[in-house]
């Protein structure tokens, strides 16, 4: 006799593809007329759009570029002059066999930038952009439900709650401002480089809809009206609602990966500082999901031979932000710093049984007056690194934010800097749950009139299932005679009614 159980059909998103690449792209600026000739390059500067990503049959693509700012010293000794150039770049994903429809979400940082010149009317500028992408598909898989099960068979349920990805999308918004000067802050004249830095403070989903609010830095640095080097730093207050497909419960989160897709800041000719700025919420909701399962069956009348097959989901295990603390010293004289940045690369993570290393170069930046008062940059490259403890099984993936500016130092020897860096950690594990499929059931036996209806048992490390299969007996059987609510401790004796 056959025993079939029902399928249903448990739904998520799958990551089918994670990577991170390093893109570099250079430009050649030459010098407009009526631009001093370049006596020496000072320091570069950059800002990543994220302009497109784009799904076409077995690919995928990523494009954007860099916004890159050159500031030079002319030849003739006058004040420093800034150029500005786009560095655009285009990458692209081959699909795993059979993907045809599914969600990307991409993170684009800045590794470094520079400039050199080529000649005294030509520039070269170099960018390099840390991208990470990950491609999310609509996977299912099967779970088998029992339906009616003949009396003296006994089955094994365990229900577990199953965190999943459910839904990916995003959200673009604009901001377009009039930017207030701080009382203690000098007059902009003209602004030379910008950068924009979105942070998320707070995100849920309410029913259909995720609800995320955040702030977006923006840094300024430019000429004062009397001829100083400055930079200014501002925050564009964002709040946003995304339209979800699906509507959830209380258990359900979301998680944010920002980008920039636009940024125009201008001085107009009040002397007022307006912005015009584009950005992108792309967002992941997962759910807790009860998934119940037959785990194991027996008769007591009868043979069994039970199907079974392993489920294997891509269960979420947990989310959280870690925050790196990293310092470096930069060997050089300075009398006064105007800006300094830090870029940092996407995490290098290496995996083996005992834990998950995180690698994550960066770069810090600074432009400083010298004690001689002449205007320089300088950069220094760093390494951070974060030993994380996980089972075996488990994967952790990892998402750079990007920091605060970094704090700076006075000391004997040069600058001393320091950086935190918040980085998001996810683990996930695909281990198998074993379930059964369905049943073939023999004949009933006759049963044994020598057998005792009673037998005594020591419990040890063995199950109350165990205990019940092995014996004949039933579990609820066992409990009932024996008054237990839970499973006995080790050494109890039993009462075990048999058939």
């Amino acid at each position: 006799m056959e025993l079939e159980f029902e399928k249903k059909v448990c739904q998520y998103l799958d990551q089918v593809i994670r990577d991170s690449r390093l893109e570099e792209q250079t430009q050649e600026i030459r010098l407009g007329e009526g631009m001093p000739d370049v006596g020496r390059v000072i320091g570069a500067w950059g800002q990543v759009i994220l302009r497109g990503k784009e799904w076409r049959g077995d690919s995928i693509s990523l494009s954007g570029g860099v916004m890159a700012w050159v500031l030079y010293a002319p030849e003739d000794g006058s004040e420093p002059r800034c150029l500005d150039t786009w560095l655009p770049f285009k990458m692209k994903w081959d699909l795993p066999e059979g993907v045809r429809e599914g969600e990307i979400r991409a993170s684009c940082l800045l590794r470094s930038v520079d400039a050199r010149s080529i000649s005294p009317r030509k520039i070269m500028a170099r960018a390099v952009v840390s991208l990470q992408i990950a491609v999310l598909c609509p996977g299912e898989a099967e779970v088998f439900v029992p339906g009616a099960v003949p009396e003296g068979v006994e089955l094994l349920k365990r229900s577990y709650p199953i965190r999943l990805l459910r839904e990916a999308g995003e959200k673009a918004f604009q901001i377009e401002e009039v930017l207030p000067l701080k009382g203690s802050d000098p007059v902009p004249g003209k602004i030379f480089c910008c950068g924009l830095q979105p942070r998320i403070t707070d995100r849920k989903v309410l029913g259909d809809k995720v609800v995320f609010r955040g702030s977006g830095n923006l840094h300024l640095l430019g000429r004062t009206e009397d001829g100083q080097l400055h930079a200014w730093d501002f925050e564009l207050p964002f709040s946003q609602i995304a339209q979800l497909r699906e509507t959830y419960g209380p258990d359900a989160r979301a998680e944010l990966t920002m980008g920039v897709t636009s940024l125009e800041p201008e001085l107009d000719s009040e002397g007022k500082l307006r912005v015009k700025c584009g950005m992108v919420g792309q967002y992941l909701v997962d759910d807790r999901e009860m998934v119940e399962l037959v785990e194991d069956a027996y008769s007591t009348g009868r043979e069994v031979d039970v199907h079974t097959q392993e489920l294997k989901l891509p269960a979420m295990l947990d989310s959280r932000t870690e925050n790196i603390f990293g310092e470096q010293k930069l060997p050089v004289d300075a009398s006064r710093v105007v800006d300094s940045v830090f870029l940092p690369e996407q995490p290098r993570i290496r995996q083996s049984d005992t834990g998950v290393e995180l690698e994550i170069p960066g770069l810090f930046q600074v432009l400083y007056y010298g004690e001689g008062g002449e205007l320089a940059a300088a950069s220094v490259r760093m390494e951070m690194d974060r030993m994380l403890e996980t089972a075996p099984d488990v994967r952790v993936d990892g998402e750079v934010e990007l920091p605060d500016r970094p704090g700076i130092t006075m000391g004997d020897g040069g600058l001393e800097l320091s950086v935190e860096l918040p980085v998001k950690l996810t683990s996930s594990s695909r281990q198998g749950i074993p379930q059964v499929t369905g049943m073939t059931l023999g004949e009933e036996k006759e049963p044994d009139p020598a057998r005792p209806s009673l037998i005594l048992c020591r419990a040890g490390d063995q199950s109350l299932w165990q205990i019940a299969k092995s014996t004949g007996s039933s579990v609820e059987a066992i409990r009932r005679i024996n008054d237990l609510q839970e499973e006995p401790e080790s050494g109890r004796m039993l009462l075990i009614p048999v058939s």
